[in-house]
């Protein structure tokens, strides 16, 4: 909610494909309906993630040169909390809260960056860089490290980077003195997969890697006293009926709050797919499949509730909300919002 206990969105955007920023949008609490109230300028801010303690957003400026900009609410909108800071890496495509810290991965450079974050929210610098090592079998997407996402794991104490490029997972223990990150273990998955992005289970015992370079789920186990990821199985979040006989291309997993289905946005075929839990955490099963509601869905958020579903379609520009059936977990259109070159969204 924002600071006057109202809802809101904040949605990224490239704006190197004609994004205008961040946008903010009043959520209305009965229908899940988004209306814009503001758009705050930011250099290509692809991914945005937010402290719940003080309301600051944080954003990363996936570019070249790297960075990250903070930003206070206001009864006006956002307000930028002090200067961008450079991660020391390039093409940062993910960020995430830790410890006190603020961690972004960067897909360009390989690597994963920690920043300190100010009193006031702010962060600062110099960052530590863990620079990832390795390759993969697709010599035009892996032929070297690509981390897309970074994320602690629900008990705070370990942090978990996913790098496409090496079809990795990294379990990093995070140093609480310096904020330096260092590697624990390395999980690997199938070759030529190119893992993307993972949720855990809201038991927090499973974990689920989304996969970009093949339509699939890797299912594994989580050991938060060791530190352990384990596979465990792999289930399939596109079919020939999904895809249409495109390329599927994975974007986004979200679980829903209460540990019953998963979601899973689905460039290229343009979908949002429900994966079924009732089997059990270990046993998820694709059950059916809708359209986006746009094109190239980058990215999913599911609200507090598990009773509505946001897709970000970069190639069409919009914002799409669904209706979720409490009872088989199916999404179903309610509405969009206009939103050049949207990349992400992150419920307020």
């Amino acid at each position: 909610m924002g600071r006057s206990g109202e809802h809101r969105a904040h949605i990224g955007s490239f704006t190197s494909s004609g994004g205008r920023g961040v946008t903010t949008a009043a959520v209305d609490p009965r229908t899940g309906a988004l209306t814009p109230l503001s758009v705050t300028a930011a250099e290509d801010p692809s991914y945005l993630a937010l402290a719940p303690a003080t309301g600051v957003l944080y954003a990363v400026n996936e570019t070249e040169r790297g960075a990250v900009t903070a930003f206070r609410p206001t009864a006006q909108g956002l307000a930028p909390l002090g200067a961008s800071v450079r991660v020391g890496g390039s093409g940062p495509t993910h960020l995430s809260l830790a410890g006190g810290r603020l961690l972004t991965a960067n897909y360009t450079s390989g690597s994963v960056s920690s920043l300190p974050i100010a009193a006031d929210g702010s962060p600062g610098g110099p960052a530590h860089v863990l620079s990832h090592r390795g390759s993969g079998l697709d010599s035009d997407r892996q032929e070297g490290p690509h981390v897309h996402q970074v994320l602690p794991d629900p008990s705070g104490r370990w942090v978990l980077s996913v790098d496409l490029g090496t079809d990795s997972v990294r379990v990093c223990a995070l140093d609480p003195a310096t904020g330096a990150l260092r590697v624990h273990t390395e999980t690997a998955l199938r070759a030529g997969t190119g893992p993307r992005h993972l949720v855990f289970h809201p038991e927090g015992a499973m974990v689920y890697v989304l996969h970009e370079l093949e339509p699939q789920v890797t299912v594994c186990r989580w050991n938060g006293a060791s530190g352990q990821l384990e596979p465990v199985g792999e289930a399939p979040v596109a079919s020939p009926g999904v895809s249409g006989g495109v390329r599927a291309y994975p974007s986004a997993i979200v679980a829903s709050p209460g540990g019953r289905f998963l979601w899973a946005a689905v460039r290229g075929a343009d979908a949002v797919v429900t994966l079924s839990l009732a089997d059990g955490p270990g046993k998820p099963r694709l059950t059916g499949a809708v359209a986006c509601g746009g094109a190239w869905p980058r990215d999913l958020a599911v609200d507090h509730s598990g009773s509505r579903l946001y897709a970000a379609n970069e190639h069409s520009g919009d914002v799409t909300w669904f209706d979720v059936d409490p009872l088989t977990g199916q999404p179903h259109r309610a509405g969009s919002l206009a939103v050049p070159a949207a990349t992400c969204v992150v419920l307020a």
